[in-house]
């Protein structure tokens, strides 16, 4: 008996379709295995064709010992019936099953096998990808993610539900051979996809099951939806009736929602690159089999794009597909449902308010232009379309947004005035070039803009014929000085199959092309493309591309190629901090210069701004530099500006007489022994810190040791309490004489704009309110998340969804509050599209203090902006649904519930009850808000940039300095 029995079928349902290679590849996978006792059992099926056949007696001769050839009876016709036969065959002690072309890990039989023994368990399921697009890339489902983050064994199939909620159970498992002898095991052999089924019903009848992290299949086909819609649905509606049988409906609604999400919702999507007649068929066929209610737990669009699949819209399907791939595009108009909700339309009451087109504008909202029809007329190109129009864009019926419960109307939105213009204009794909065409026929017809233009694209579009041989066409409408512009959606067989072509005259003359054919692109959007269809242009193109292709240019490519690696290996940060520390720091100091940077270069905020604008206030002669990382925009122009780890950067750094910043010069650069480093830092520890992090702990010697180089640099670094004395300089390991008790400079404003509203009163309010358009009936909540992980690749800012639901905050307090965002400056927030004047995004405001002095209150959960807002005296509310496990994981300095200066929420609803009740919420935690401004502000004084300027950068401060450290300044 052999460890592993992998069976393999050949020449099924699909004839046999699957072809030899497939065959060859999948068994061979089975040879290759690091496992020895494996076989491979290839069921050969009566009607396989010559080749298949063929292909299979080859390698069973190949390998006697690991191949055996099975010739099933004739009348097993189907792939389940033949997987039947397979397992009837097999004598190994687990058995897997694979479809041709699906491929095994070199390790994956060791993998599984060593994972049965050792939990014996009668199922092991491990990870598998399948191929997707035409150059064969492997990706896995996403859900895997979870569901395989660990191996583990579990009792039964419902400790892990994504078993049978996905159909995770279609490849990557084995089944122990007496298992399924026991349990009667078998494929059903009257349905098309039966692995759907086979694997929760293997899951439900075994007990113990075994969960691999590691990939065990790859190759896996990705079904064809449009022809297998009603054996999916079929096999869909058998697992659920398996988790009925079983008493677990909750996990067959989960069931539902996924199976809408997995196969439907991608249906759907690939309704444009299908022809007409079959979009027709497909929908007819969905109007059918789909009979269950949709799901209403789905996002919005994709439970649009599964009821019209249910309805048999094909038509409908087709739109909503370009709504699910643009999901900011206007995609219909829109009619308004009860409760001033908005729904897709007539025919489809789907709520789509969420979406929050209603609130867009026209010229800002984003239109679906829907090409119908393209062709060529007296030879010119004639295309013609209809443009989506919102019912609160037309000029006739001026719209107010509907109200929403617990929020006020909004003021109705400016519609353009006067009558619809339009211009066709085709764009060369990566250039600035651009041709227009008018558009004579624009009618506007109630929810939409029909229009026709020709354009005579042989006269008047001349590309020079060398980088500019594709042109992509949008349409741009114009109605009272505002404009929209959209591109062209049409389905892949609008252009494909008709000869529409047409004469083109490029400036290098007929041999670099000499026709125009409009195709539709991979986004599905019109475009024209410079092609070769005469003999002299192709023979040309040949020309070219033997010349470019032939054994010298193949040189020169590769000499090319090894030139800009070089440069940009001269261009490298490496290279570049290598050169900063080897030549540049031996350049002189250039007396009074000081290099500024903020964040990493990402604002001009925080301690360095204020002591920039400290030091000019005083008229100091020094030579300010600030850092920027991406634009310039923001920055103070009486500065000289350079770009972060741009050369001129490092000239600046190297020269510098005082460095200041908040965050971290590069660590890889060293301080010239005659500059001053003045780390202000940006913010007070509730999290554990440097050295004190178990990230830290966990890191190799060197990698600390760069940290703790780093850190050596600064000359002097700013405290606000002697709470940042005991975490901050501990875990950093900063020396006594190295603090300033001065506070933060970038808290004076805070001190001053509690001294005014003390004095004169909230209003009125800084000229902040006025630029982002607050009201001055509206209190302002401010939101502002903790950082909670890294960067993303490239340098990005990482685009994470908020814990914070803001749309039903939106709802909730729309009348009262505007939100206020501000995502920490290493992220980005994804913000829905609200009602106007409710939420506002201000994560690009370069000063934080300036968002402080503006919010009445402050919501965030375990960010550094509590110790700050806190100075104000005004309302904090604590928002930490994960505070136990956050704590756990990073580690914290004190207990947040015990020393909180507000309300800690643990939910949504608790957070929203304090809102309401904010005003008794105040009263009752003044007295803690009071001890923690106390405890953890006790420098923050209002003087703090002045302070700070006068101990290190006045010449007669030097001197000061070391005395103030020796007694601990500040005390």
């Amino acid at each position: 008996m052999t460890d592993f029995s992998c069976v393999i079928t050949a020449g099924g349902e699909k004839g046999g379709s699957e072809g030899p290679d497939a065959l060859r590849a999948s068994v061979a996978s089975v040879l290759g295995q690091s496992l020895r006792g494996s076989e491979a059992v290839v069921v050969l099926a009566a009607r396989a064709d010559a080749p298949t056949r063929t292909a299979a007696r080859a390698l069973a001769d190949s390998s006697p010992g690991r191949v055996r050839l099975i010739h099933p009876d004739p009348a097993a016709r189907t792939t389940g019936a033949l997987r039947n036969a397979g397992l009837d065959a097999a004598t190994g002690r687990y058995v897997l099953v694979l479809t041709p072309g699906e491929r095994l890990h070199r390790h994956a039989c060791r993998n599984l096998w060593q994972a049965g023994e050792r939990s014996r368990a009668d199922l092991v399921a491990g990870r598998w990808s399948r191929t997707v697009g035409e150059g064969g890339k492997e990706q896995e489902p996403p859900w895997q993610d979870e569901l395989y983050a660990r191996s583990r064994t579990v009792a039964r199939f419902a400790d892990a539900p994504q078993l049978v909620v996905r159909d995770s159970l279609v490849a990557g498992f084995c089944l122990r051979r007496e298992a399924a002898l026991r349990h009667g095991l078998r494929y059903e052999e009257d349905l098309a996809h039966g692995e759907i089924l086979f694997g929760p019903l293997a899951a439900a009848a075994v007990g113990r099951i075994a969960l691999v992290r590691r990939l065990i299949v790859t190759g896996r086909a990705v079904p064809d939806r449009a022809r297998d819609l009603a054996a999916l649905v079929e096999a869909h509606r058998r697992v659920a009736a398996t988790l009925d049988a079983h008493g677990l409906p909750a996990l067959r609604e989960e069931r539902e929602r996924a199976f809408v999400r997995d196969h439907l919702v991608p249906l759907a999507r690939s309704f444009p690159r299908l022809p007409a007649a079959r979009r027709t068929r497909v929908a007819a066929t969905a109007a059918r089999v789909l009979t269950a209610p949709v799901p209403r737990e789905l996002p919005p669009l994709e439970r649009v794009a599964a009821t019209l699949l249910a309805r048999g819209d094909a038509e409908g399907v087709l739109t909503a597909a370009y709504a699910l791939s643009r999901p900011a595009t206007v995609c219909t108009p829109g009619v308004m449902g009860e409760g001033g909700r908005v729904e897709w339309d007539d025919h489809c009451p789907v709520d789509i308010t969420e979406l929050g087109h209603q609130y867009r504008e026209f010229g800002e909202a984003r239109l679906m232009n829907r090409l119908t029809r393209c062709t060529s007329q007296e030879g010119r190109l004639l295309l013609e379309g209809r443009l989506v129009l919102p019912p609160h864009t037309v000029p006739e019926t001026p719209h107010t947004v509907p109200e929403a419960p617990h929020t006020v109307p909004e003021a109705p939105h400016p519609a353009p005035d006067g009558p619809f213009t339009a211009t066709l204009e085709f764009r060369a794909r990566g250039g600035a070039r651009a041709v227009a065409f008018p558009v004579d026929d624009v009618r506007h017809d109630g929810n939409g803009i029909t229009w026709g233009a020709r354009a005579d694209v042989t006269r008047l579009l001349r590309p020079l014929g060398v980088g500019d041989t594709a042109w992509d066409a949008r349409l741009i409408v114009e109605a009272g000085g505002v404009r929209s512009v959209s591109d062209l959606f049409g389905p892949q067989d609008l252009v494909e199959g008709a000869a529409v072509r047409f004469a083109a005259r490029p400036r290098l003359g007929q041999l670099a092309g000499d026709t125009w054919e409009p195709y539709i692109t991979l986004k599905d959007h019109l475009a024209l493309r410079l092609t070769a269809r005469r003999r002299p242009a192709r023979t040309t193109r040949r020309l070219v591309r033997y010349a470019t292709h032939f054994r010298p240019a193949r040189k020169a490519k590769l000499l090319a190629r090894a030139l800009r690696k070089r440069l940009d290996r001269y261009r490298s940060r490496s290279f570049k901090a290598a050169t900063y520390n080897t030549w540049l720091t031996r350049l002189p100091v250039r007396r009074g210069s000081v290099v500024f940077e903020s964040h990493m270069g990402r604002c001009y905020g925080d301690s360095p701004r204020a002591v920039h604008e400290e030091i000019r206030r005083q008229g100091l002669r020094l030579r300010p530099t600030w850092s920027y990382d991406t634009s310039p925009a923001g920055f103070p122009d009486d500065a000289r500006l350079v770009r972060r780890w741009s050369w001129r950067y490092l000239w600046a750094l190297a020269r510098a007489e005082f460095w200041v910043d908040n965050q971290g010069f590069p660590q890889h650069l060293r301080k010239p022994a005659r500059t001053t480093y003045l780390q202000t830092w940006h913010g007070s520890a509730y999290k554990r810190m440097g050295f004190d992090e178990t990230r830290v702990r966990l890191q190799n010697a060197p990698q600390r040791e760069r940290l703790q180089q780093a850190v050596h640099r600064f000359d002097h670094f700013l405290v606000r309490s002697e709470h940042d004395v005991a975490t901050l300089a501990r875990a950093y390991r900063l020396p006594e004489d190295r603090l300033l008790r001065t506070g933060y400079p970038r808290n004076d404003a805070l001190v001053a704009e509690r001294t005014r509203t003390e004095t004169e009163g909230r209003l009125p309010r800084p000229p902040l309110a006025g630029a982002l358009g607050i009201d001055d009936h509206k209190k302002v909540v401010l939101y502002a998340p903790t950082f909670r992980g890294g960067p993303a690749a490239g340098g990005k800012q990482a685009r994470r969804r908020l814990l914070l639901d803001v749309r039903e905050f939106a709802e909730r307090f729309g009348d009262s509050y505007t939100l206020l965002v501000r995502a920490h400056y290493l992220e980005a927030a994804r913000l829905p599209v609200c009602p106007p004047g409710t939420v506002i995004d201000v994560s690009r405001h370069h000063d934080v203090s300036e968002v402080l002095a503006l919010a009445d209150v402050l919501v965030t959960d375990y960010s550094s902006i509590m110790f700050d807002f806190a100075l104000l005296d005004r309302p904090v509310v604590l928002y930490a649904p994960d505070l136990d496990a956050y704590a756990a994981e990073r580690g914290s300095y004190f207990d947040l519930r015990e020393k909180a200066p507000g309300p800690v929420a643990a939910t949504q609803e608790e957070l929203f009850v304090e809102l309401a009740e904010l005003k008794k919420s105040n009263i009752r935690h003044a007295s803690h808000r009071a001890a923690f401004a106390a405890e953890f502000g006790a420098y923050d004084r209002g003087d703090a940039a002045r302070r700070v300027v006068a101990a290190v950068f006045s010449r007669q401060g030097a001197s000061r300095i070391t005395d103030h450290h020796d007694r601990g300044a500040g005390r």
